[in-house]
Formats: structure tokens, C-alpha cells, sequence
């Protein structure tokens, strides 16, 4: 299941996320519709995915993750051969729509959830895992898609991929994520401040919610503008689209560095430090003019970012336990993926505002310290210490 769920997610975020920044200029060039729009109909099926995730997560508690990750894996298909023979943008923006519908049934927040309640106390050695080939996505489908367009043009490459995402993710989640839907076990706080509608009150999930959604939004913003500040700088986009690709790789690294780190420190300690990296790596790339210096940066920012998919992943079971993980996440995943989803957008108009990329980096790091501040307040006030020496080492 952990082999079929790090095979799936990487075809299904190569193909659902990181083809479009790769087709996306010759979308636009190739079809005459604005730049801004065609972002907006990527943006558009985030939001979606968004919605639609507070409901999957609600069926993934009571049934699993097969049924719902093959029906999104199925709706997903048809999705991208719409968005590949879209004659006008309203076309267009309705396929993206209906893209939207698959991503929250396919990608992160169901994968996760599925893990945490299959490996139960060794959810955070799975969850790693699974990070860590996700995270090969852009590395592998960001220079395919390349290709394809190159050769076949934007049309003819999601064509392909829609073919690829059909072969690889319908039969892995019809026929890898057979096994037993076991019955939930709370492993976390037993404590009637855990029940579901209780914690979705409560003042640390509001400032869980908040951090998370803050510091999503910094990191898409950095990732989609990065290769624009690095250009920017006087660097050439070749070289920029390398340092954006070993930012991917820096992902990677960064996910190993978890379990230790879990280890070492508390949930508030982890959290904090992650954010402050976060936003102390964001600013640094505002201030570099180097170019050597700038890829290293970004290679650092990319781990900062890779530790925090992490720390997203187990937000929930770290402060409230296992038992209603998929609902409590599906909740917590929403404004996280709508900030995601108005980051493309919003990034780049903060930086007509601020006048170049560089300053705009800045107001992104000053956000995510502000991120750091709500995230001292996400620690419930019934975790006992006991409870955290067992969740930083679960």
C-alpha cells in the first residue's frame, strides 16, 4: 500500500500539478488567452480540490481510501483530455474545475490520511516515505512535460499524460489499496476535549488552521516566483529553472531531517523552528545578489519547505490523536489549499506592488514570522508532557 501510494502520488502530482507551470506560457502563447486567466483556472481547480477535501476526509474515516482515491483517479483522466481539447477559456476553466474535484480526492491530504491509519505508532516512518518520492514529482514529470510540449505541443502533451495517469494511478488504487480498512484506534490524549466538533472550536485548531494556511501560501509564493527573482537578479532562465529543480531536491533532504528532529524536540518546538527557517531562508533569498549564493539558498529553502510537508502531515495526530484524522485534516488541509491556490496570483501582484521580486520576498518572510507566532498558540492545552515524548518519537 505504501509502495502503491508513493507510485500514485508522484504520477498524479506530476500530471495534475507540476505540468501546468511547465505549459502554461504556451498554453497562453498558443491559444492568445491572458496569462492571468489561464492562471486562474489552475487556481480555480485548487479551490475546488479544497472543498472537496473537507468531504473526502469524512469518508476516508469511515471507509478508506480505495473507493475514493479510484473514483478521483477515474474523474481525473477525462479532466485532462478536456483540458487538452478546450476550444475557449470557459471550456478551459470548467476542465480545470472538474480537475479540481479529482485533486482532492488523489493527492496529499487522502494519502496521508490512509497511511495514518494503516501504520498507526508508525505513521511518521511511512508518512517520510511518502514525502520523500512525492517529492520526486517535479523532478521527474517537470522535465517530461518539456519534452512533450516540445514535441507535441501543450495539446498533444496532456494527452500523453492523461494516458499515463490512466495507466499508473487507476489500477494502483483499484488494486494496491485492497487491504483491511482496520477500525480506528486512539493512540493520542484520551480526553473528551479531542472530540471532533470540540476541537474544530478550539483556539489552538483555529491557530493551527492559520499558521498552516499562512505559511502554504509563503511557500507556493516562493516556489512559483522564484525563477522570476532569479531572473530578475540577471540570472538566465536555464539556470534558474536548475535552482528552482534543486530547491525539489532540497525537499527531499529536508524530510530525512524529520525524525530526527521529532526526536530532539517538542510539537511547539518543531514547529517553530521550521517556520522560523522558513521565513529566515525566504529572506535571504530577498537580499542575495550572488548567483551562487541565490541556488544555494534556494537548495536550503527547498529543505525548509520539505520538513514543513511533514509537519502539516502530522499536525493532527501530534496534538489530538489518530482517531478522527481524516475529518480533522480534511478541515485543517482546506485554507491551506485555497492560500496555495491565490498564491500563483497573489505572489506576483505583491510584487507590483512592492516594486521588483526582492521586496516582495521580504513581506513574505515578515508573513511567515507572523505564521510563527499563531503557531506557538496551536498547542492544545490538555497535551501532557507524556503525550509529547510519545508523539515525537511515534
Amino acid at each position: 500500500m505504501l509502495v502503491t501510494l508513493c507510485v500514485t502520488e508522484i504520477t498524479s502530482w506530476g500530471v495534475l500539478y507540476y505540468a501546468f507551470p511547465v505549459l502554461a506560457a504556451e498554453i497562453n502563447a498558443g491559444t492568445g488567452w491572458p496569462v492571468v486567466s489561464v492562471t486562474a483556472a489552475f487556481s480555480g481547480s485548487l479551490l475546488v480540490a479544497a472543498l472537496v477535501g473537507i468531504w473526502v476526509g469524512r469518508v476516508l474515516d469511515r471507509r478508506g481510501p480505495r473507493a475514493v482515491m479510484t473514483a478521483g483517479s477515474v474523474l481525473a483522466v477525462p479532466a485532462v483530455l478536456l483540458i487538452a481539447a478546450a476550444q475557449n477559456l470557459v471550456w478551459f476553466c470548467a476542465a480545470w474545475l472538474l480537475g479540481g474535484v479529482a485533486m482532492g480526492a488523489v493527492l496529499y491530504p487522502p494519502a496521508f490520511a490512509a497511511l495514518t491509519r494503516w501504520y498507526g505508532p508508525r505513521r511518521v516512518h511511512a508518512l517520510t516515505v511518502l514525502t520523500l518520492a512525492a517529492g520526486l514529482a517535479s523532478t521527474v514529470f517537470a522535465p517530461l512535460t518539456a519534452a512533450l510540449a516540445a514535441h507535441l505541443g501543450w495539446r498533444g502533451a496532456y494527452v500523453v499524460l492523461a494516458i499515463v495517469l490512466a495507466l499508473v494511478t487507476v489500477p494502483g488504487h483499484a488494486w494496491g489499496l485492497r487491504g483491511q480498512w482496520p477500525e480506528p484506534v486512539e493512540d493520542g490524549p484520551v480526553n473528551p476535549a479531542n472530540a471532533p466538533a470540540r476541537v474544530l472550536r478550539s483556539r489552538a485548531f483555529i491557530a493551527l488552521v492559520a499558521a498552516l494556511a499562512l505559511s502554504g501560501f509563503v511557500a507556493s509564493a516562493v516556489v512559483i516566483n522564484l525563477v522570476p527573482l532569479l531572473v530578475e537578479r540577471g540570472i538566465e532562465p536555464g539556470t534558474a529553472a536548475v535552482a528552482l529543480g534543486l530547491g525539489g531536491v532540497g525537499q527531499v533532504l529536508g524530510r530525512l531531517g524529520h525524525r530526527p528532529l521529532a526526536r530532539w524536540l517538542g510539537v511547539r518546538g518543531r514547529t517553530v523552528l521550521v517556520l522560523v527557517a522558513v521565513a529566515g531562508t525566504t529572506a535571504v533569498l530577498g537580499v542575495l545578489t550572488s548567483a551562487a549564493a541565490l541556488i544555494f539558498a534556494a537548495t536550503v529553502a527547498g529543505m525548509a519547505r520539505g520538513i514543513l510537508t511533514l509537519l502539516n502531515a502530522t499536525a493532527v495526530t501530534d496534538r489530538w490523536g489518530a482517531l478522527h484524522y481524516g475529518r480533522l485534516t480534511g478541515v485543517l488541509s482546506a485554507p491551506r489549499t485555497v492560500t496555495t491556490a491565490l498564491a500563483p496570483w497573489a505572489g506576483a501582484s505583491l510584487a507590483a506592488v512592492t516594486g521588483d521580486y526582492s521586496s516582495m520576498f521580504l513581506v513574505l518572510a515578515a508573513m511567515t514570522l507572523a505564521a510563527t507566532a499563531l503557531a506557538v498558540a496551536s498547542t492544545p492545552p490538555q497535551l501532557s508532557t507524556r503525550w509529547r515524548c510519545r508523539s515525537t518519537v511515534s
